[in-house]
């Protein structure tokens, strides 16, 4: 994944400042210049995790983060486009892509750690899923239609453009220990590069889950495994899936 517009979290940490502070000198400013000049003004760490900090979420709506998402499957798509709320979605099209022989699939975090022929149960259950695609596409049938016996391991593009306070409220429901490896997964990569722009803004008080602000709200349904208020995406990561890593570095050994 990849933020597309890297500039738009500064802008936004900007944005929140400026939006809070108007509120509170609308007696000062007799016209564009006055309200320029606050919009100007300089401010620091301490500025934004005081503002990120109060219940008072409208001054963290005044931008808009785009993210790219390759690779990831069309069961995560079916999960992130719950959210409907200051988020926008795009994704490659079935009806228009043709995957006849281009078909590739995201390989559950469960199965990955399994014995090599249980990967390979599972993919070749998806080959053969993409086998009668081609087959149907052959005989004329749509893509579209044809679409309908592909795998939900499918890989997919996907563009998520999203408010900062949106971000943080998709960051926090969907990478708690409750939820699907894969979402988790992709939300924390996405949490790593916000955090990396703007450590503040998207610190863990403010965008991890729940156990991590304050406390579990899932009740009888809470996994039992806290996550340390201080652990960013990239300890939750590692802890959680250290497959990733020996992956990436045997990818980066093999390049």
């Amino acid at each position: 994944m990849k933020i597309l517009n890297c500039m738009a979290v500064g802008e936004a940490e900007k944005n929140m400042v400026f939006a809070a502070r108007m509120t509170q000198r609308g007696h000062r400013i007799r016209g564009m210049d006055n309200l320029m000049e606050l919009y100007e003004k300089t401010f620091t760490d301490d500025t934004v995790e005081a503002i990120s900090s109060l219940p008072h979420p409208a001054v963290q709506k005044f931008a808009a983060i785009t993210v790219a998402v390759t690779g990831a499957s069309r069961r995560f798509l079916a999960q992130i486009t719950r959210h409907q709320k200051e988020v926008q979605f795009m994704s490659a099209s079935l009806q228009y892509s043709n995957y006849a022989g281009q078909a590739d699939f995201a390989v559950p975090y469960e199965i990955m750690a399994s014995p090599r022929e249980i990967r390979e149960m599972y993919l070749e259950s998806c080959r053969k899923g993409m086998d009668c695609y081609e087959k149907l596409c052959g005989a004329g049938i749509g893509h579209d239609a044809a679409g309908y016996v592909a795998s939900q391991g499918l890989r997919n593009v996907l563009l998520i453009s999203a408010t900062p306070y949106q971000w943080k409220h998709m960051i926090g429901q969907r990478v708690c220990r409750r939820n699907t490896d894969e979402t988790r997964i992709v939300m924390l990569k996405i949490w790593k590069e916000l955090s990396a722009l703007s450590p503040i803004f998207f610190a863990p008080p403010f965008t991890g889950p729940f156990c991590q602000r304050e406390q579990c709200l899932e009740g009888k349904m809470a996994c039992g495994r806290k996550l340390g208020k201080e652990m960013r995406s990239d300890d939750i990561l590692r802890a959680d899936y250290p497959l990733l890593y020996t992956a990436e570095k045997r990818a980066a050994d093999e390049s």
